[in-house]
């Protein structure tokens, strides 16, 4: 298994849709879920911090998540720049490796 962990720091007002974007069935995991490899995304919010997340997606190896890349670069891409406005900050906090 193949695990990408990241960390943002979400501003009050962009939380919500933050929310709808990056967990299980939203618009990250729908992209991913193009490839027959992707195991699923999981969000989680810090009860500590406020605005902070944690989104831990799975693939089935590094194979599946480079498939990912190279059919879907382009979405990737377009998509990441239209959520960019989202978060104050984004760290990678493991990504990838194997479980």
């Amino acid at each position: 298994m193949l695990v990408r962990v990241w960390e943002y720091d979400v501003p009050e007002g962009s939380r919500h849709e933050f929310e709808r974007v990056y967990g299980a069935g939203g618009d990250w995991a729908q992209l991913f879920a193009s490839s027959s490899g992707y195991a699923g995304t999981e969000l989680f919010v810090s009860l500590s911090s406020p605005g902070r997340y944690v989104t831990v997606d799975r693939f089935r190896d590094d194979a599946a998540w480079e498939a990912f890349l190279a059919k879907q670069w382009d979405a990737y891409v377009r998509l990441d720049a239209r959520t960019a406005g989202l978060t104050a900050e984004e760290r990678v906090l493991a990504g990838p490796v194997a479980d």
